[in-house]
């Protein structure tokens, strides 16, 4: 496909279509207040890449308990608190003419102590002295999966996208290595997908019609199995539970190292599968205008733009304007994120990744 082809319209199941293939992916920054409040770096933030020419933005990552927290000064939606500032960046983004999500988050056993969270396992085995939640425990997780994407809808964003990657709760839930469970929420394929499904149904039921649900997944580590992932996924897709898959991938390019699957492609795995009118689509080091238009015709309906989109945040804009743009090589230096918009606090987490900022700078 040509780069024109990215900036086609695409419909979803629910809500107004994208209008064009372009999703800013959920990215952590820990630029908000410790309550998890938004601040006005979150704001700021947002309004910059409203203006970017997204079709659909996501936020980074947020807390539907307190007590799942993961990063210090992650956003958070598990309080009534938190609806005027996601209101404000709900507003902006529409501003804009982007369709805004929020990514629901628990940590699940990864939760951190030092900042409030309590780690909450599938299994007593994950974490030395720490028990796995109990039946109810796990249905009120569910259900503050549920209440954070009603505040969603309050704050007027168009949808809200499960974090069901990297081994936060969605995901662990689906590893047989970290989900030895004998009741309803373990054992077979069926009951360790179970959390997951009531969540997504759950929201379906509570808010309007027109919420739009989007799914992240990731298929590596943690113990996930990746044909019981692709199982799991094509029975999701069947039944149209979701208007968008979000797989993340360290790289869109990469393929099976070892299984049935082995020598295949990672992303073909699961392009390849019925969709009905669910739309797909991917994140992994997509750093050009030329990158971007391959996806297409390697499957997905839409790409999702994390690095590149930290490093031009109008990364669609630049595609629009020049075919054959490419992102800046990393490392770059602290000054030149100054220069992009990121606050300090959003610099301070890019330091956190590897080669991503050149050191001492």
């Amino acid at each position: 496909m040509s780069i024109s082809d990215l900036f086609k319209p695409l419909t979803l199941l629910h809500g107004p279509a994208m209008r064009n293939r372009f999703m800013l992916a959920p990215l952590t920054n820990q630029q908000s207040e410790l309550d998890g409040s938004a601040s006005e770096f979150d704001q700021d933030w947002i309004e910059q890449v409203a203006d970017g020419g997204y079709a659909l933005i996501q936020t980074s990552a947020a807390t539907v308990e307190a007590s799942g927290i993961a990063f210090r000064r992650q956003l958070g939606i598990h309080s009534d608190a938190h609806l005027p500032g996601l209101t404000g960046m709900a507003t902006a983004i529409r501003a804009g003419g982007a369709l805004s999500a929020v990514q629901l988050h628990h940590a699940g056993h990864r939760a951190r102590p030092e900042l409030g969270g309590i780690p909450a396992p599938a299994s007593s085995t994950t974490l030395p002295g720490v028990r796995a939640l109990t039946t109810e425990e796990v249905e009120r997780i569910r259900d503050s999966f549920i209440l954070a994407a009603k505040r969603a809808e309050q704050a007027g964003f168009d949808g809200v996208a499960l974090h069901g990657a990297f081994g936060w709760i969605l995901s662990e839930f689906m590893s047989p290595l970290l989900n030895d469970r004998t009741d309803k929420y373990g054992g077979s394929i069926e009951n360790r997908i179970r959390l997951t499904i009531e969540v997504i149904e759950g929201i379906r039921q509570a808010c309007g019609p027109h919420f739009q649900i989007g799914w992240r997944l990731s298929v590596e580590r943690y113990g996930l199995n990746l044909e019981q992932l692709r199982e799991i996924t094509a029975e999701i897709l069947d039944r149209e539970l979701i208007d968008y898959l979000d797989l993340a991938l360290w790289d869109s390019a990469q393929v099976v190292q070892e299984g049935a699957f082995k020598g295949k492609s990672m992303l073909g795995l699961f392009t390849g599968l019925p969709r009905k009118g669910v739309r797909v689509g991917t994140a992994g080091k997509i750093m050009s205008a030329a990158r971007a238009a391959q996806l297409l015709d390697e499957g997905c309906d839409f790409v999702l733009i994390g690095r590149a989109g930290i490093l031009q945040r109008d990364f669609p804009v630049q595609v629009n304007q020049n075919p054959y743009y490419e992102s800046p090589t990393l490392p770059v230096t602290a000054e030149y994120l100054r220069t992009r918009g990121l606050s300090e606090r959003f610099i301070n987490h890019m330091r956190g990744w590897p080669s991503f900022v050149s050191p001492g700078s």
